[in-house]
């Protein structure tokens, strides 16, 4: 039996970026006391190891009002976080590491722009990310968040307004190209800036591709990963035989003797060692 293991699997630049920086703050004498606002990256495995080195993280505004006058570092996740936030941290007097996805801060940047020269802003995402609360934020005026095709089809506003339209950067980019053409043709007077990252649009491209062939796919990622949930859509939309697992122990194949070749991609915040289990164990086994 063949396995084909995507290039494009785990940790992307944004995700690598922010993880590293969090050990190096551990690394430090002076760092003080390490926090996170919100799970670094969402994976568990990472974060539960991050906890065991003493990483606290914090969830909420709250949590942030009882860090005034503490000494530490406050590590600012890959997503990125609201304004309000953002303000809230550095009142606390801590010292701030931001490790925003550099992807992410361009969204930030364009829908400040676009919505300072009056234009309503559309954002394609999952309203209740991380990464899109924070994207909403920044805007000054009118902001509509929709999650798809579905939701572009029942969107009733005025037609004489200018909008400009962003997405998540792990949204599904035939999704999005989709919402696109229907904006389009329902004649809204609207600028598109696709902010997918390239690392997410190789990676479902190439997702897409190995599960075409694929007689069984394994997609491995965080349980409340956005971008490992879209991966999962995608593979499963070519390859009924779909698994979604967020390490080894969740695995359990059941594998005819008609299937040749499994196909094995992760989400952004998978570890590599969480990979390579994976793969070995399929390799060995079947």
């Amino acid at each position: 039996m063949e396995v084909i293991v995507a290039q494009h699997a785990g940790f992307c630049f944004g995700v690598t970026k922010a993880v590293d920086t969090v050990y190096e703050q551990i690394d430090r004498t002076d760092a003080g006391n390490i926090y996170t606002y919100g799970p670094i990256i969402h994976n568990e495995t990472v974060v539960s190891d991050l906890e065991k080195k003493g990483v606290r993280v914090i969830e909420s505004e709250a949590d942030i009002e009882g860090l005034k006058g503490q000494k530490g570092t406050i590590v600012i996740r890959s997503h990125g976080v609201t304004r309000k936030a953002q303000a809230a941290l550095e009142e606390t007097g801590l010292n701030i590491v931001d490790a925003t996805c550099p992807f992410v801060k361009r969204i930030h940047k364009v829908v400040a722009e676009e919505s300072q020269k009056g234009k309503s802003i559309i954002v394609v995402g999952s309203a209740n990310h991380p990464e899109v609360e924070g994207i909403v934020s920044y805007v000054q005026g009118k902001v509509y968040v929709i999650d798809g095709p579905e939701s572009a089809e029942k969107f009733d506003e005025n037609r004489e307004l200018d909008y400009t339209l962003v997405a998540q950067t792990t949204f599904n980019k035939k999704k999005f190209q989709e919402t696109v053409e229907i904006f389009k043709n329902n004649g809204y007077n609207i600028n598109i800036v696709n902010t997918i990252c390239n690392a997410t649009d190789e990676r479902q491209t190439e997702a897409e591709e190995i599960a075409s062939k694929a007689d069984a796919m394994i997609v491995i990622g965080g349980a409340h990963s956005s971008n490992s949930r879209k991966l999962y859509e995608i593979c499963k939309e070519k390859c009924a035989d779909t698994y979604f697992i967020q390490t080894l122990e969740d695995l359990h194949l059941n594998l005819t003797e008609n299937v040749k070749l499994v196909g094995i991609t992760a989400g952004a915040s998978t570890p590599k060692n969480i990979i390579e289990e994976v793969q070995n164990y399929v390799r060995t086994n079947f």
